[in-house]
């Protein structure tokens, strides 16, 4: 399980039969204070998510570059031959399940909204349709997340 914020837009790829694959890196950030200094410190790590199908024609739909979004997955390991001739290395998160909590679009709307009806005091809360999970086939479950 993961949130953090898209490092590059979508990217897609169309196999024959219809089935697509959709890439895209995720950067998460981990923030504390440093007992000896004092001094605020963030640390950003940066993950490989794989989509598939359905969903990864909604996220290249509606996700862009710097949207925050909630994935669910498995970490999977994957090797190839570089050009080089070296053996690379990768760990992926192919996603099972997930949930925009920001999209650029949302965003711009919600700042447009209260900017002409009240003076802005942060972006209210958006409820449609694009912050329900997908993905999931399986009967609709409520999550009970503490955030």
């Amino acid at each position: 399980m993961l949130i953090g914020h898209l490092g590059d837009e979508v990217k897609i790829h169309f196999f024959e039969g219809g089935n697509c694959i959709g890439r895209f890196p995720l950067a998460t950030n981990e923030t504390y204070t440093n007992k000896q200094t004092g001094e605020r410190v963030t640390n950003t790590d940066w993950h490989n998510i794989v989509v598939r199908n359905k969903a990864a024609e909604i996220c290249e739909k509606y996700l862009s570059k710097g949207d925050k979004i909630y994935v669910e997955g498995r970490l999977k390991n994957r090797q190839w031959q570089g050009e080089d001739g070296n053996t690379r290395y990768t760990t992926e998160v192919h996603v099972q399940d997930f949930t925009f909590l920001t999209t650029k679009k949302e965003s711009m709307a919600n700042a447009q909204t209260s900017s002409q009806n009240q003076p802005q005091q942060g972006a209210p809360a958006t409820t449609n349709k694009a912050n329900e999970p997908l993905g999931n086939n399986g009967p609709e479950e409520e999550d009970d997340l503490p955030f």
